[in-house]
C-alpha cells in the first residue's frame, strides 16, 4: 500500500514552480485520485503570461456534505537551492526527513491525505470526501478563484457546507483563522529626458505626495484599534510599501514610478476601506491605480462544534491563529473551514526545504481519523 513518503516523492519530482506550468503534476494527482476511485474534474486555464495552469477536484462517495481537503500544487522557485548532493526536485530521504522543493509546502500534505484515503479505499461512505488541488497559490490565488467560478463540485460543497480542511503546514495544530491579503499598484507617469535639461518630467517626484499619504496610512495601522487584532502575531495588518522606478541610469528623469502596497486584514476588518482610500488619493494626484488582489480573512468560530470535534480528534486543547494566508481567502462561501496540515511553516520556502517523516505519518493518521469521523458508515 502506497504511503505518504512515496506519494510525496512522486509529486516533488514533478517541478511546478509558479512561473511554470503545473499541468504535469496536476495530471499525476488526477491519476492518483482515479486510482483511489474518485470522480474528477480537471480544469485548465492560461495565466496572465500565457502559461497553462490547472486545478483538479476529486469526489469519492455519493451525496453532499462530508469533508473537503484543499491544497495547492505550485511551489516557490528553487534557484538558491543549497544542498549539493541532490537537486530541489530530486526527493531525498535522510535523517528522518524528506527533502525537496514543495515537500513541506505543500506536496507532503497532499501525500498524507492521499495515503489516508488509500487506507480506506474499500470502505463504505455515507458522505463524500473531496480533494481539491489548485494552481498559483504562491502568486495570487488565481487557481482558487478560477475554481470558485467553474467547478460544479465546488458548488456542491458550498450548497451543502462541507467541512473544509486546508492542508497547509501547521504541525497538525488546528488553525481557526488567518489573515487575508489585499494589494494594489499605483503608477505615476512622467517623461524620460536627460536630467540636465528642462525636457523631462520625473515620475518619482509626481509619486512623492502619494507616498506621503501611504506612509500616513502605514503609521495609522500600527496604532488605530480599528486595524489591530491581538489574537494575531503581529497584531497589525502589515501595510507593506514597495517602490520601483525601473530607471536604468542616474541622469534620466524617470518616466514611470510604481508603488505597490500589500496588506493583511484580519477577521472583522474590511480591506476595501483602505483600498478605496488609497484609490481616492491616487485620483487626487493623477496617479494610475490598479487593484491587484482582494483575499478576505479566514475565520471559523473557535467555539463551534466543528472546531471542538476536530480538536477532540487531534488531542489539542485549543485552536490558534496564524499570520500567513492560504487559498482559503478565496473560499469565504465555505463557513466550516480550518487549516490543518503536517510540517512546519518554518521549513517552507527554504533553500533546503524538508518535512519530517514523522509529520507525514502523523498527518496520514490524523486525516484518516477525520475521514472516518465525517464520511464513513
Amino acid at each position: 500500500m502506497t504511503n505518504a513518503v512515496e506519494y510525496a516523492s512522486r509529486l516533488v519530482a514533478s517541478p511546478s514552480v509558479s512561473s511554470q506550468s503545473n499541468v504535469p503534476v496536476t495530471r499525476i494527482v488526477e491519476s492518483l485520485l482515479r486510482e483511489l476511485g474518485f470522480q474528477t474534474e480537471f480544469q485548465e486555464y492560461l495565466d496572465s503570461a500565457g502559461v497553462p495552469k490547472s486545478n483538479v477536484v476529486g469526489k469519492l462517495g455519493t451525496g453532499r456534505g462530508g469533508l473537503a481537503y484543499f491544497a495547492h500544487t505550485d511551489v516557490v522557485p528553487a534557484d538558491t537551492w543549497s544542498i549539493r548532493e541532490h537537486g530541489a526536485f530530486e526527493p531525498t530521504v535522510k535523517n528522518g526527513r524528506l527533502y525537496g522543493r514543495g515537500s513541506c509546502d505543500m506536496k507532503g500534505s497532499i501525500a498524507s491525505f492521499l495515503a489516508a484515503v488509500n487506507r480506506l479505499r474499500v470502505a463504505s461512505f455515507r458522505e463524500p470526501v473531496y480533494v481539491v488541488c489548485t494552481a498559483d497559490e504562491e502568486v495570487g490565488f488565481h487557481g482558487a478563484l478560477y475554481l470558485t467560478q467553474h467547478s460544479p463540485f465546488y458548488r456542491e460543497m458550498v450548497e451543502s457546507q462541507s467541512r473544509v480542511i486546508i492542508g497547509e503546514p501547521t504541525e497538525l495544530n488546528v488553525v481557526h483563522a488567518h489573515k487575508g491579503i489585499f494589494g494594489f499598484r499605483a503608477i505615476a507617469h512622467g517623461k524620460a529626458a536627460h536630467s540636465s535639461t528642462r525636457d523631462g518630467i520625473n515620475a518619482n517626484v509626481l509619486m512623492i505626495p502619494f507616498l506621503a499619504e501611504m506612509k500616513k496610512i502605514h503609521d495609522e495601522t500600527l496604532v488605530d484599534p480599528h486595524w489591530l487584532n491581538h489574537a494575531f502575531e503581529p497584531p497589525w495588518i502589515s501595510w507593506n510599501i514597495g517602490i520601483n522606478d525601473l530607471n536604468c541610469a542616474v541622469n534620466i528623469t524617470a518616466p514611470r514610478s510604481i508603488c505597490t502596497v500589500f496588506f493583511r486584514p484580519m477577521p472583522g476588518q474590511d480591506g476595501n476601506e483602505l483600498i478605496d482610500r488609497a484609490r481616492r488619493v491616487a485620483d487626487q494626484h493623477g496617479i494610475e491605480f490598479q487593484q491587484e488582489l482582494a483575499g478576505h480573512p479566514v475565520f471559523a468560530d473557535p467555539h463551534s462544534e466543528y472546531v471542538r470535534e476536530t480538536l477532540k480528534v487531534t488531542g489539542h486543547p485549543a485552536s490558534r491563529t496564524v499570520g500567513y494566508g492560504t487559498d482559503g481567502v478565496m473560499f469565504t462561501e465555505l463557513k466550516q473551514i480550518l487549516v490543518l496540515g503536517p510540517g512546519s511553516i518554518e521549513q517552507a520556502h527554504r533553500d533546503d526545504e524538508w518535512i519530517s517523516l514523522e509529520q507525514l505519518a502523523r498527518g496520514t493518521d490524523l486525516y484518516e481519523q477525520l475521514v472516518r469521523r465525517w464520511c464513513l458508515q
